[in-house]
């Protein structure tokens, strides 16, 4: 594990951020983590300092646990990019876009066994995008060439504000990979309970 990050630290951070929130200290959209500490750290007990890490629109824990220091990702999500943060020397990608950084993900993994580099990529994404064709074209691909990629499908059941089950009739106690053991799908599945809504703090701010 590149850091020495607890469960504590993490929500600390966020706590943190959603005061700065709440204060108006950041004037653009805010997406808390929480809930999900301990899958998280476990899975970045493999991911080493030069794999990359692609994920989503809330990627405060991801950056953490990548080793981004603390007070620069705060200056970032006080500066507005809660929702698009990159760290290229730390190597993190971010994409607001739903399904968008699977594509980028695919295309980090095919260059790494093209230029045989020993580099990982692991893909996070939610239950929401997991349903979308951009990703199972991506996922489908990687497995067909066996590419050094992890896809990591955190599964709170919401798609934004709607239930993923509601929304897409999406069973979430039952992923179907097209009949692939999920020993070989290059796919971990978690759920989890958000601690926070979609977007902002659980107070309205006026700006």
């Amino acid at each position: 594990m590149i850091t020495n990050l607890t469960k504590s630290d993490l929500i600390d951070f966020e706590q943190d951020i959603l005061k700065c929130f709440e204060n108006k200290e950041i004037k653009a959209p805010v997406h808390l983590s929480g809930g999900n500490e301990d899958q998280l750290i476990e899975i970045f007990q493999d991911i080493r300092e030069q794999d990359w890490v692609c994920t989503t629109w809330r990627s405060h824990y991801e950056c953490l646990l990548k080793g981004v220091p603390p007070k620069n990702l705060k200056k970032k999500i006080i500066d507005g990019y809660s929702i698009s943060l990159c760290f290229r020397d730390y190597r993190v990608i971010s994409s607001a876009i739903v399904g968008g950084i699977t594509p980028i993900a695919l295309g980090l993994a095919k260059a790494a066994k093209e230029q045989n580099k020993d580099e990982k990529v692991y893909c996070f994404i939610g239950d929401m995008s997991a349903t979308t064709g951009i990703f199972f074209e991506c996922w489908n691909y990687s497995v067909g060439h066996d590419l050094p990629i992890v896809w990591i499908i955190a599964d709170n059941g919401k798609s934004v504000c709607t239930p993923t089950q509601k929304m897409w009739k999406f069973n979430r106690h039952h992923m179907d990979f097209n009949g692939i053991p999920i020993e070989k799908t290059k796919i971990i599945y978690y759920q989890y309970g958000h601690t926070f809504p979609h977007s902002g703090g659980k107070n309205m701010v006026n700006f």
